[in-house]
């Protein structure tokens, strides 16, 4: 077995400096606070929207259901975990009385007592209606709230559509990291 080396970007926001915009959810869609009862629907829209992205070749876990079960119980059983940043996103469509799960965000409060977000999954079928967007300014709101004046996360360079979404909202890198991952092939 060999390794690879991914190139991560660790961005930073200043929330002093920033407004956080008032949210408007398309029609459909409808944000869920977090529940213990609920870790089940965070694993799966989170294997669902990452595991076949660039992240599933970073971060091993999120290419099995399993390995986002046990991602997420490690999130949310740490005393840092920020349940009141940590959301679901879940859809109605318009000729269906199915509710579905089709994003989540969670965070946490790092050692330098800055929000952390952990990681912002859309499915696939729902991305490109600004969703991302909205479930990372529902959680900064709740970060900000705890008076925090800053939040970071860590994105994969090669996931341009995130690194140019998070540039657009002021996050700055502050530093790159290499992050090993061993080559499989699946």
């Amino acid at each position: 077995m060999s390794i690879t080396y991914f190139k991560r970007f660790q961005m930073e926001l200043d929330l002093d400096q920033f407004e956080i915009p008032a949210l408007e959810l398309p029609g459909g869609y409808r944000f869920v606070a977090w529940n213990d009862n609920d870790l089940e629907k965070h694993a799966s829209i989170k294997y669902q929207s990452f595991c076949n992205e660039i992240d599933a070749n970073v971060f091993s876990c999120f290419r099995e259901i399993e390995g986002c079960r046990r991602l997420l119980r490690e999130i949310t059983s740490r005393s840092n975990f920020l349940a009141d940043a940590t959301w679901l996103l879940e859809h109605k469509g318009p000729t269906s009385e199915k509710i579905i799960t089709v994003g989540t965000i969670q965070a946490l409060v790092d050692v330098q007592q800055r929000g952390a977000i952990q990681n912002i999954g859309i499915h696939p079928q729902h991305r490109n209606k600004g969703l991302g967007t909205s479930l990372l300014f529902k959680s900064l709101n709740y970060i900000k709230a705890r008076g925090l004046q800053r939040v970071m996360l860590e994105v994969t360079s090669q996931n341009i559509g995130a690194l140019r979404l998070y540039k657009r909202l002021g996050f700055r890198i502050i530093k790159t990291v290499y992050k090993p991952a061993p080559i499989t092939n699946y």
